[in-house]
């Protein structure tokens, strides 16, 4: 993969993280996020993606703790194909 690709690609997914973020805040947190994935160097993406698989976390166990199925399920793919990404990018080692 190219590094265009890997950037150009980890922005989309936080892209649709930030389209399924609960609140402004985290919004604001993933558009920081998208902005550092698009102007790093590749290098410095797994720290990106670290940052971004955690803030997904914590959007999915609000979304059990308010009792919203349907915004669960959407964080959660969407953090299931960030995941999948960053391993088959090289970004994250596979477990």
């Amino acid at each position: 993969m190219t590094q265009q690709y890997i950037a150009g690609e980890l922005s989309i997914l936080l892209a649709r993280l930030q389209a399924v973020a609960a609140d402004e805040t985290a919004a604001r947190d993933v558009a920081g996020l998208r902005r550092e994935a698009e102007t790093r160097p590749v290098a410095a993406l797994t720290r990106v993606v670290v940052r971004a698989l955690a803030l997904d976390d914590g959007l999915c166990w609000n979304s059990l703790a308010r009792g919203d199925e349907a915004a669960f399920t959407r964080q959660a793919r969407v953090g299931a194909d960030l995941r999948e990404f960053s391993v088959c990018a090289g970004l994250l080692a596979d477990p």
